[in-house]
């Protein structure tokens, strides 16, 4: 049996285990960084894979396999990092990494839906990506406007945090086009 020293369980500083509130019970505020880059990872792999697999089958396994890969990768940092830096035993480390990290994994629920209601629906795989692609920019902007707005930011800083958030959706689309 594995002994864990839980003397460590509420570490200071940016590793802190946030209490999920009712109004945030699956962290999808508090965890906005996760969502933003998971769901950047599911457009970037929509822009390439889109083009390039036989199936929308085939591009909701490349999303799943490189989000999860992603996930994997910025999991084992984070754990890392807590263990390294505040000197977590790995296994308080893991709990709080896993914790925080979910919704980079999390973000890819969305575009595949979408992919898979688009191939129900008889779309083709490009206009099923396409779709999906479109809906990850709308996150993107809708995610960025809630940034601004729950930072305080004016209408008008509001309206720009969208706008970076759908420039860096339309820089993937971008991407798509010149891949494709």
């Amino acid at each position: 049996m594995v002994h864990v020293d839980d003397r460590n369980a509420e570490p200071e500083g940016d590793v802190r285990i946030d209490r999920r509130s009712k109004r945030d019970p699956f962290g999808l505020i508090s965890g906005g960084e996760g969502l933003i880059t998971g769901t950047v990872v599911c457009a970037a792999v929509i822009a390439y894979g889109g083009g390039h697999v036989d199936s929308t089958a085939q591009l909701c396994l490349a999303i799943f396999g490189t989000v999860l890969v992603y996930w994997v990768a910025h999991l084992h940092a984070r754990t890392l990092g807590a263990a390294v830096t505040h000197g977590h035993h790995p296994l308080v480390a893991l709990r709080l990494a896993l914790h925080e990290t979910w919704p980079i994994a999390g973000a890819s629920v969305l575009p595949i839906l979408v992919l898979l209601v688009a191939d129900v629906a008889g779309a083709s795989l490009r206009t099923a990506a396409w779709t999906a692609l479109i809906a990850t920019i709308v996150l993107l902007t809708a995610y960025s406007y809630l940034a601004g707005a729950r930072s305080g930011l004016s209408p008008w800083g509001r309206v720009a945090s969208a706008a970076v958030g759908a420039g860096i959706g339309l820089l993937v689309a971008a991407l798509k086009v010149a891949l494709h």
